[in-house]
């Protein structure tokens, strides 16, 4: 079984990720399961902040590192929140007041002018310094909901309704969201080069 620190403290994302990579003899421990404190993220891309991430969490435990950045981009609102998803309403807010802003933001947009997709950038590094991280994105279109719904999942996923679906991402089973997430398909993609030894 080796060891890989995922480079987050968000206990939903570890069990995402985790449900993905059963079957890999890994052990994927959350950083701060390990003591180490967040990075902060000044990359201006959701790839930049995926390898600070991941090369933060490496040095600091001498493992092999996985990181990912994902972010939510709604049309209506030029794009954003972006990069500054996870922080929307403040430097330490929650998910629930995150949401609670985008819905505010968006008060008065019809539904079929809500469209937005979930942006993931997924980085492997075998060190701090590796020369070569595996790097890979995935992208998942929809709509934003005009209220929350479900009590599934966690961040922006009780206002996002997958294309072509009725029910948002929180009312989905964990399995279908896997499947078609945009985490999912990151790490699908990066599993697809996944190589034989971390070290």
């Amino acid at each position: 079984m080796q060891s890989l620190v995922l480079a987050t403290g968000n206990a939903g994302k570890q069990r995402e990720l985790a449900a993905l990579l059963q079957g890999r003899g890994l052990q994927l421990l959350r950083q701060t399961e390990l003591g180490v404190t967040s990075v902060e993220e000044t990359g201006t891309t959701f790839e930049a902040n995926a390898l600070l991430k991941a090369r933060h969490a490496a040095a600091a435990t001498g493992l092999p590192a996985l990181a990912d950045d994902s972010g939510l981009e709604v049309d209506a609102l030029g794009g954003a929140p972006g990069v500054y998803s996870a922080r929307y309403a403040g430097e330490h807010a929650g998910d629930a007041a995150n949401t609670a802003l985008l819905l505010q933001r968006l008060q008065g947009v019809e539904f079929a002018a809500r469209t937005a997709r979930f942006r993931c950038v997924i980085v492997l590094v075998r060190d701090a310094n590796d020369a070569a991280p595996l790097i890979a994105s995935g992208c998942w279109e929809g709509h934003i909901a005009l209220a929350p719904a479900g009590d599934g999942g966690f961040g922006y996923d009780p206002v996002f309704v997958p294309q072509g679906g009725a029910l948002t991402i929180s009312q989905l089973d964990e399995v279908a969201k896997n499947q078609a997430s945009h985490r999912g398909q990151a790490l699908q993609s990066l599993l697809a080069r996944w190589p034989g030894s971390l070290r």
